[in-house]
């Protein structure tokens, strides 16, 4: 396994044929359905048509909330191809929130079984229920760690 050389790109209506639903567990048409909403793609550098993640955020004025954050099949569990395929989603989503001026703050709800994961791997903190955030020193950190360009 390596670090993916990676770029982040959003997607339009007109790039969900990118988007083959089989290989999927989100119905990520129905997210770029969503006006409020912005899809983003994980690709890699030297090969921008295999897409390794996907995320989909919402500018909350204050904060950036991620709904859906999704590595491609051959990038889970201990086979993955490249790792951090999570992490570069998130911290651009950290990224996006300082370029808006939001001090690095973003929010997501977390499945239960990742919360003690998204502590430890993003510095997340555990609000209340499924909620976490990242503040803006861990915010900071993430970016730095995945944009050092």
């Amino acid at each position: 396994m390596k670090f993916l050389i990676r770029k982040v790109v959003q997607l339009g209506k007109p790039d969900k044929k990118e988007i083959k639903p089989a290989e999927w567990l989100f119905d990520w048409e129905e997210e770029l359905n969503l006006s409020e909403r912005e899809v983003y793609k994980l690709v890699t550098v030297n090969n921008p048509k295999i897409i390794h993640g996907l995320l989909c955020l919402e500018d909350k004025s204050d904060h950036i909330f991620i709904h859906i954050v999704e590595s491609a099949n051959f990038n889970k569990g201990t086979n993955k191809i490249y790792l951090g395929v999570a992490g570069n989603l998130f911290a651009f989503a950290c990224k996006a929130s300082f370029e808006k001026g939001y001090e690095g703050y973003v929010a997501f709800d977390s499945k239960s079984a990742l919360i003690e994961h998204y502590k430890k791997k993003l510095g997340a903190t555990h609000f209340k229920g499924q909620r976490m955030y990242i503040e803006t020193v861990n915010a900071l950190k993430l970016v730095k760690k995945y944009f050092q360009d």
